[in-house]
């Protein structure tokens, strides 16, 4: 047998367990081919776009839902619907990914980046005001993980200063606070479908609003702005957002098992917290009386004994066939900003430790309980070298 053939059998024998595989089935081809059938594919026409749309605005408790092409480039849109521009600042939690600040940028506003909370990983309300200018409009806050962010706070805040509030919800559909939907409590809230979110349309994203008027903008804006009586005669600077209706297609057999799909992610959770918890070089997910936490990912940081070993366990549970991926590097942390000098390393101490201990475990909803108990073993193997 040559050498070849020996890695190939070696490799054949690993066992796989992927970070995330999204729950895929008859219902996403039925549709597909039913938008095929109809020749509706592109993201100007099709049933399936407006039915996507209104359901899940519904399932958040908004009036209006806009489906953009990703969720970057619904944080982008929600922005520009806002008018948010060159001179403005906007508050972000600086633990995301940097798709929430790109998207700031992209208007040509300023970022300012906010320090995290401990325990949920995120963003710190108590550190809202201190950090408010003349030039501040909008708090862009992100439900990490599948955790909703404490939002009264936030829109005291925003109520007592006059600005808007984006809610980043990529991670974090279906997700409560206080028994309100995230994506509801703000003014507009922003979803991906990214392949790996908790439903998805491969690539995709969504705006969730109750204002008529931001709404009707956000549509024009995000279709080139075409003109009314005259098409080419543009209303405004626009972009090209759209989502697919082949991608709504995939998007509404998704949305009908959008619970079960929270449920399987929140047992999943119950089950490796079952299984690790009460180990003292080990940070696990929490959920806070305020919450119905979605489990996106379940995220575990390193500590004690443990806390600067994050890349070699990672490595451990790779050399036995588990992926994992390391947790967001905070905005203040970046070297692509800090060496344009719009922040320094030390801004924000608490989401710098977070970033640099965290790392998630496989969590996709159809990850098997005989999975679980492996990637557990193994993890605590790892930790206790």
């Amino acid at each position: 047998m040559s050498t070849q053939s020996l890695r190939q059998d070696s490799s054949a024998s690993v066992r796989r367990v992927p970070v995330s595989q999204p729950l895929l089935g008859p219902e996403e081809t039925h549709h597909v081919n039913a938008a095929l059938a109809q020749g509706a594919i592109s993201g100007f026409f099709g049933d399936y776009l407006s039915t996507f749309e209104q359901e899940f605005a519904a399932y958040c408790d908004c009036a209006h839902g806009v489906s953009v092409s990703s969720g970057t480039t619904a944080l982008h849109l929600a922005l520009a619907t806002l008018s948010i521009g060159r001179g403005d600042e906007v508050l972000v939690a600086s633990l995301t990914n940097m798709a929430t600040f790109f998207a700031v940028l992209y208007q040509g506003a300023h970022p300012v980046p906010i320090d995290s909370e401990a325990d949920t990983l995120n963003l710190d309300p108590a550190l809202l005001r201190a950090k408010i200018t003349s030039k501040t409009k909008a708090i862009l806050v992100v439900h990490l993980f599948g955790h909703p962010v404490d939002m009264d706070p936030v829109m005291q805040v925003a109520r007592e200063h006059n600005l808007y509030v984006i809610e980043d919800c990529a991670e974090a559909h279906g997700a409560l606070y206080k028994g309100r939907k995230v994506g509801g409590i703000g003014d507009i809230g922003c979803f991906s479908f990214y392949a790996n979110k908790v439903i998805t349309t491969g690539e995709g994203g969504m705006l969730t609003l109750n204002n008529a008027g931001w709404a009707d903008r956000a549509r024009n804006l995000k279709g080139l702005a075409f003109g009314d009586k005259n098409k080419f005669m543009h209303k405004d600077i626009g972009y090209n957002f759209r989502m697919t209706n082949l991608q709504a297609a995939i998007g509404h057999a998704q949305f009908g098992k959008i619970e079960q799909i929270i449920d399987a992610k929140r047992s999943i959770a119950n089950k490796y917290t079952q299984r690790l918890r009460g180990r003292d070089d080990l940070q696990l997910p929490v959920e806070k009386p305020y919450a119905r936490n979605v489990h996106w990912m379940y995220m575990v940081l390193v500590s004690g004994r443990n806390a600067g070993r994050r890349a070699e366990v990672m490595r451990a549970l790779a050399q036995k066939g588990i992926e994992s991926r390391e947790n967001f590097l905070p905005y203040n942390m970046q070297e692509i900003f800090i060496n344009r000098g719009w922040t320094s390393a030390d801004e924000c101490p608490v989401a710098n430790d977070l970033g640099l201990r965290g790392f998630y475990l496989p969590s996709g909803p159809a990850i098997s309980d005989d999975d679980i108990d492996y990637v557990c073993q193994s993890l605590i193997e790892a930790l206790d070298q």
